[in-house]
């Protein structure tokens, strides 16, 4: 019988299901209240653990000023973004959501190029009936600054706590761009995950690396192993970037990006038991991860809080 799909709304909307939302543990959660503006922004949690998760294009917001502005359509806009990724990043206590669109601000690109102003930055797609003026290009910068500022201090908190840390940059990506009826991208180029590790340090992280990508191929995946591979798709890109040149000695990134195996990317339904199975899979890696994190010089950590 095949799976029953089932749509399920954005975290900040309405809640997941139970067996999706269901946490690892109780966390620690930070003492700095959020402002406003911030909750508006970003949903986080920081608790215990040197590994970080992130899902940078789960949102589907747009500001009220903007929405006259836009030409393209809500279901045009929901396929490229990265919908149950906020769901993912609950495999680890400590972790960060975007609420706002990438049609707003891609958090994902340079600063220069995080709001979309041609259709050749948005993979050709007209995003605009007339081009957002200065004053609302500068409020989306300024939603740009003030998350990195954000994930900068979540990020430093967990340095201190940890020397060393891991970052989860949980993305999907589309592979039936031509339509709902014609034939996928082909498996060659579209692994089911694509680890992009363009800008970590190899020396030091090279290890993480290959564990990560070893055990999550070695999962007993629903009754099959996933087809996961390195840079085939995807490097990563300005978030992974962002972070390593500001950590360089404790951080390591991976841009892991899920096919849309798990979906309909063209009407946004989800099979919620691939969903939990995705987390599950990404929740075994977790030891073997820690483990190599030990392992990098400078990285062991002695179990003393620090900050």
């Amino acid at each position: 019988m095949a799976p029953v799909m089932q749509r399920v709304d954005l975290l900040w909307l309405r809640p997941y299901p139970a067996p999706v939302h269901r946490p690892i543990r109780q966390p620690r959660v930070t003492s700095r209240p959020k402002t406003e503006a911030e909750d508006s922004l970003w949903v986080e949690q920081v608790g215990d653990g040197p590994v970080v998760a992130t899902a940078i294009h789960a949102g589907h917001e747009v500001r009220r000023d903007l929405l006259p502005l836009l030409a393209i359509d809500e279901a045009t806009r929901a396929r490229e973004e990265d919908p149950y990724t906020d769901a993912l990043v609950k495999v680890v206590p400590s972790w960060i959501v975007f609420k706002r669109s990438r049609f707003e601000v891609d958090l994902n690109r340079p600063r220069e190029e995080a709001v979309y102003l041609a259709p050749e930055m948005a993979w050709g797609l007209q995003v605009w009936k007339q081009p957002p003026g200065e004053r609302e290009i500068e409020h989306s910068l300024e939603e740009y600054d003030r998350f990195y500022d954000e994930l900068y201090r979540l990020l430093k908190k967990i340095e201190r706590r940890h020397r060393c840390f891991v970052v989860f940059d949980l993305h999907s990506y589309n592979y039936r761009r031509r339509g709902p009826h014609e034939p996928p991208e082909a498996p060659q180029t579209a692994p089911d995950v694509n680890v992009g590790t363009g800008s970590l340090d190899r020396r030091r992280c090279g290890p993480i690396v290959e564990r990560f990508i070893r055990e999550l191929r070695d999962y007993d995946f629903l009754g099959h192993h996933l087809d996961v591979r390195e840079n085939v798709k995807f490097k990563g890109r300005h978030l992974a970037q962002w972070i390593h040149s500001r950590f360089p000695d404790s951080a390591c990134v991976l841009a892991i990006e899920f096919k849309k195996f798990f979906m309909d990317e063209w009407t946004g339904v989800a099979d919620i038991d691939q969903v939990e199975e995705i987390r599950k899979a990404l929740h075994a890696t977790l030891p073997g991860i820690l483990e190599e994190l030990q392992n990098i010089p400078g990285c062991r950590d002695d179990g003393r809080a620090r900050g």
